[in-house]
């Protein structure tokens, strides 16, 4: 574990830090709140520092998907089950990742790579639920007693669910451990409904394994979390909910090409354009026909605008309506002769 304690000095000494900070705002240093709002000042500390990891992570998983097309044709190519025709698409496989630059791997990358914070973390925490708490770095064994006794909705944060003579434990954890089951739950179905290409789940063992993780992740929680301290606990909620913000702004910024945030995209820079053309019956426009503020050329007849004819007001009454019937040419009288 040698390889961990600059991990675990990293960590402590953020933890102790915000402590510290908290202490001089005027909270109490052996109060619930001060200890949870050190571990949430943690978690946004280290999410912070993990965002260039999870840029790249959206890379990976971008290129990937606008290589689907492509590795549908393969699948298509090669369907057959036999020995020759699997390493012949594997080999087709190879060769397009390289000729494009793309690691199918390098999504995962960014995970492992934040595995020994969250294991140096999630020790730190521990190390405050056994008894007697044992402190490691920055955090002493006296605070670490400290926040051992420190209780959060009645239940100390050292406390877990399982060997809990409490109910309010019982229900403190139960609860924590609901919501950070729902939050990856969430976060994961988020992704795959929202931010995937239509199609990109026919056919791709990738999707079809992301689609079971889905519910297994969740469900391993579930059982695992009745052996976590409720400042563990604390940790996972906490980033899970950051990670579901985070997932969120970069699905409705960037969404992928193809999917149905990226129409929903779309559908919203149309509506805050103007559009260039005026309306009919605008200022500038044609007016209709026959519209009360028609501006068309007034007809001799006075059946101009408004009724009016180019006499004047009185033009309709004084030119008496022609008649389409032909008139007949009147008859001059006979002069007696």
């Amino acid at each position: 574990m040698k390889l961990l304690e600059p991990l675990y000095e990293a960590v402590t000494f953020v933890m102790v830090s915000f402590h510290n900070l908290f202490k001089m705002l005027g909270l109490d240093p052996a109060g619930g709140l001060a200890w949870t709002l050190s571990i949430v000042g943690l978690v946004m500390v280290i999410r912070i520092l993990l965002i260039p990891l999870f840029v790249k992570q959206i890379k990976a998983q971008r290129g990937l998907q606008l290589l689907q097309p492509e590795i549908k044709k393969i699948q298509a190519k090669y369907k057959g089950k036999d020995p020759e025709t699997r390493q012949k698409q594997s080999q087709e496989m190879m060769k397009l990742y390289k000729d494009t630059g793309t690691n199918p791997l390098s999504s995962c990358l960014p995970i492992v790579a934040q595995a020994p914070i969250f294991f140096a973390l999630f020790h730190v925490l521990n190390g405050i639920g056994k008894n007697p708490p044992k402190g490691k770095g920055f955090l002493t064994d006296k605070l670490a007693a400290q926040a051992a006794d420190a209780s959060v909705f009645g239940a100390n944060i050292s406390e877990k669910f399982i060997g809990a003579d409490s109910l309010t434990v019982k229900i403190v954890t139960a609860v924590l451990i609901v919501l950070m089951s729902a939050t990856t739950f969430i976060t994961q179905r988020q992704l795959m409904t929202k931010n995937m290409p239509a199609g990109s789940m026919d056919g791709n063992p990738f999707m079809q394994q992301q689609k079971i993780l889905l519910y297994v992740f969740p469900l391993i929680f579930a059982v695992s979390g009745v052996n976590f301290p409720v400042g563990v606990l604390l940790y996972w909620l906490t980033t899970n909910l950051w990670s579901m913000g985070q997932q969120f702004y970069v699905i409705r910024r960037m969404p992928a090409p193809g999917s149905a945030a990226e129409e929903a995209l779309r559908r919203r820079q149309a509506a805050k354009k103007k559009p260039d053309d005026p309306a009919p019956g605008g200022a500038t426009g044609a007016p209709g026909p026959g519209g009360p503020d028609s501006g068309g050329s007034p007809s001799p007849n006075g059946a101009g605008p408004k009724g009016k004819s180019p006499n004047g007001d009185a033009g309709a009454a004084a030119s008496p309506p022609v008649s389409r019937q032909r008139q007949q040419p009147r008859r001059q009288p006979k002069r007696k002769r």
